[in-house]
């Protein structure tokens, strides 16, 4: 295993070493001459299982399904966790910034101040190497897109508005005041277009404006589908009848330990305790939002290849964060477990390989560095996430790595290998899983024998990885069992 400053940090020696492999392979990828379009597709919310490619038969998702088909598949990608309870705002600071979850925090009232005029978000970083940069969507950083991008449209908040209508439902079989497809409870529909629509038409615009520029393109298209409230057209929640929908096998009526985030907003969407219907429901308009943002997908695709440029573009697609939507109790993603913390990610592009599979564990905030090393040939020594060209050449299918996990002072999580810690400091609680043998996170191994010094190795490593993020918080008297080490 390696120690995290070998995973993370760049020291001088390991820092040249990294520059000249992340340029000898930009080139590998890039002709000499012609840099290439980055289109970056992002969505919010989305649980790395909502592809119908990568294994959901429920799931309608005939673009994106596209996009694994052609490209390369990060199998195993997660988000390093919140600060508070809007997931994204951590998710998206880190993203544009390039540092890790407490040091993306503790800069984060800067970036208006100091990042945006010293030009060091990832956008303007592409248009000091030449790029035209193009801006639609959720944004939820503490910035103007216009001081940020060159043209930019509807820059969007957090989550459309909210209304009472949108929550606590169903109760029951009867409780079918709410429809995703009707306009009165504005939300999505809030200017009289779809959201999701409204960045497709912003989209299929720019290209034809990127297409008239000498200029390579750096596209930013961050939907705010599939969060709630999961509204989309008619035709598409059709396609799901409530009644198909599976349950999760994770179904809990309410999850068992308090880990701080068990009323936050998004857990109050459906009644307590849940019920399978209320869990079909809400799984039933995810869906629906899922495929519908799918089909916006498919006119910006579809526009890019009408444009001709379509064969010198790199396209990302991944999500800010999961959803648990009804597994362990849970409708949110203010926790650790895997629908909550991992993403799907996708990268298609001229010398990808298509249909593979890469298991190493990343971080999705890793895009804006490969991005860069693309465009420049090296990461930036301050961008602390690692490019995915070393990834995208040699990768193997097996899933390796380790990934760090937190939320407020309330959740912590460390996986390395196939084993999987979570922490709750605050109860003193913490959970072990095999993910090999139990995907799903359905079976807590502390009771059984040698967990114990399994608990003890993993809160070890989780340690390291706390000093390499930032992470301050000190959980060792919380877990003063757990905090001896060599045992």
């Amino acid at each position: 295993m390696l120690p995290p400053s070998a995973l993370f940090l760049h020291g001088s020696t390991l820092l040249r070493i990294v520059i000249f492999t992340l340029s000898c392979l930009a080139a590998s990828f890039v002709h000499a001459a012609e840099k290439p379009n980055i289109l970056f597709l992002f969505a919010d919310d989305q649980a790395f299982h909502t592809i119908h490619a990568l294994g959901n038969d429920e799931i309608k998702t005939p673009n994106i399904d596209q996009l694994i088909k052609n490209g390369t598949t990060f199998t195993h990608t997660y988000n390093q966790g919140g600060w508070n309870g809007a997931i994204c705002v951590a998710s998206r600071a880190m993203l544009n910034t390039g540092r890790f979850l407490w040091h993306a925090h503790d800069l984060e009232n800067d970036i208006k101040k100091q990042w945006v005029p010293n030009k060091r978000m990832w956008a303007q970083r592409m248009a000091a190497a030449g790029y035209q940069t193009f801006f639609s969507g959720k944004w939820h950083v503490k910035a103007d897109t216009k001081n940020v991008f060159e043209v930019a449209r509807h820059m969007r908040g957090g989550m459309p508005n909210q209304t009472d209508a949108g929550y606590d439902r169903p109760k029951s079989r009867d409780d079918v005041a709410w429809k995703p497809w009707d306009k009165k409870f504005e939300g999505f529909w809030k200017g009289g277009r779809h959201w999701s629509e409204v960045l497709g038409d912003d989209a299929v615009d720019y290209m034809s404006l990127a297409a008239s520029d000498e200029r390579p393109f750096f596209m930013y298209l961050a939907f705010n589908a599939p969060h709630d409230p999961r509204q989309s057209p008619k035709q598409f929640v059709d396609m799901y009848p409530v009644d198909k929908i599976q349950v999760p096998q994770t179904f809990l009526a309410e999850y068992p330990y308090d880990i701080g985030s068990n009323r936050v907003r998004d857990e109050k969407l459906a009644p307590f305790p849940r019920t399978p219907y209320s869990v079909q429901v809400n799984r039933q308009e995810y869906y629906a939002i899922i495929t519908h943002m799918d089909h916006q997908i498919g006119r910006i695709l579809k526009a890019l290849k009408q444009t001709g440029q379509a064969e010198n573009t790199w396209i990302f697609f991944t999500a800010d964060h999961g959803l648990a939507c009804g597994n362990h109790g849970l409708l949110g993603k203010q926790n650790m477990f895997d629908h909550s913390m991992r993403v799907p990610f996708a990268v298609t592009g001229p010398g990808v390989d298509a249909g593979r599979k890469v298991g190493q564990r990343i971080y999705l905030q890793s895009v804006m560095a490969t991005s860069l090393a693309l465009a420049t040939g090296n990461v930036p020594e301050d961008v602390e996430f690692e490019s995915l060209l070393p990834l995208l050449k040699d990768g193997k299918p097996e899933v390796t790595g380790d990934i760090y996990g937190a939320y407020t002072d309330t959740q912590r999580m460390i996986t390395v290998g196939h084993e999987k810690l979570i922490l709750y400091p605050k109860t003193g609680v913490s959970l072990l899983f095999d993910l090999k043998a139990d995907p799903d996170e359905m079976t807590d191994l502390s009771s059984k024998n040698g967990s114990l010094a399994r608990k003890r190795a993993l809160f070890q490593e989780f340690l390291k990885h706390q000093k390499v993020v930032g992470d301050k918080l000190d959980v060792s008297e919380a877990f003063s069992e757990l905090a001896v080490a060599g045992t």
